[in-house]
């Protein structure tokens, strides 16, 4: 099943869409729904962030190239993380599925994507084994993860490097059903393939997140979680075109604009 959030005159709904249209319905995929009679082309709505979550989480560096990459341009030896942290993003920096990337004027050359799988929670999940992890999943979308590497060295916290608004594109749906284990991630800037990695090379998968989590911390319904990137990754200027590509989700597509 494939759901999204969408927009009309009348405000934002959940849908289902089914092949090229969108199917509104009454409730949310989380607490219940009925379909309704109402369905209109997908080509006609515009797309929203497809869940707005109560608690936005983000992996730590968790791919080997990616581990390696960063340490090489901090100057250190590289060193894996031999547990899976866990950090915060900002639900302010969220925007969906075509919208620009803004970027400060103040911003340095150093601002970079980071395409990532994002997890959804689709129910109250606490202590729960490996095994059991993806029962609690309703679905994945895509993220990039957008970063200001000056700032990020800079500042004490990520508040500006990862926060920013419009920092956090994510959509365009959330699809139901998949084995995370088996996508595969392609990133491509202004129609140049910058990136590709299997989700399954990760240092820590979703299972393992997913049951470390609920050790210490209750996840709810709608709850998502960003599971981090792999390999090099390049600085955007104005005008890129930077889209993220899962195998079985689609394509997260946003435009870089820099504030004159």
């Amino acid at each position: 099943m494939k759901w999204c959030r969408f927009s009309t005159g009348d405000g934002i709904s959940y849908g289902i869409i089914e092949g090229d249209n969108v199917v509104e319905v009454e409730g949310d995929p989380f607490d219940g729904y009925n379909k309704t009679s109402k369905s209109q082309p997908l080509a006609s709505v515009k797309l929203e962030v497809p869940v707005i979550p109560p608690t936005f989480y983000a992996a730590g560096i968790n791919y080997p190239e990616h581990v390696t990459w960063a340490a090489k341009m901090r100057g250190e030896e590289p060193v894996l993380p031999e547990k899976a942290d866990i950090g915060y993003r900002a639900i302010n920096a969220l925007v969906p599925n075509e919208h620009p990337i803004i970027v400060p004027k103040d911003a340095t050359e150093l601002v970079q994507y980071e395409g990532e799988l994002v997890v959804v929670i689709g129910k109250e999940c606490k202590n729960v084994t490996q095994a059991q992890a993806l029962d609690y999943v309703l679905g994945y979308t895509i993220g990039n993860d957008v970063s200001e590497r000056t700032w990020q060295r800079g500042d004490r916290t990520m508040w500006r490097a990862k926060n920013t608004d419009t920092f956090k594109p994510m959509g365009p749906w959330i699809v139901t059903g998949l084995e995370p284990d088996d996508l595969h991630v392609t990133i491509t800037l202004s129609e140049r393939v910058v990136g590709e990695y299997d989700v399954k090379s990760a240092i820590f998968g979703v299972r393992e997140y997913i049951s470390e989590m609920s050790r210490y911390l209750t996840l709810v319904p709608g709850d998502i979680i960003w599971m981090g990137t792999d390999g090099a990754t390049e600085n955007m200027v104005d005008g890129d075109l930077v889209e993220v590509e899962i195998s079985g989700i689609g394509v997260l597509r946003n435009k870089v604009v820099w504030e004159k």
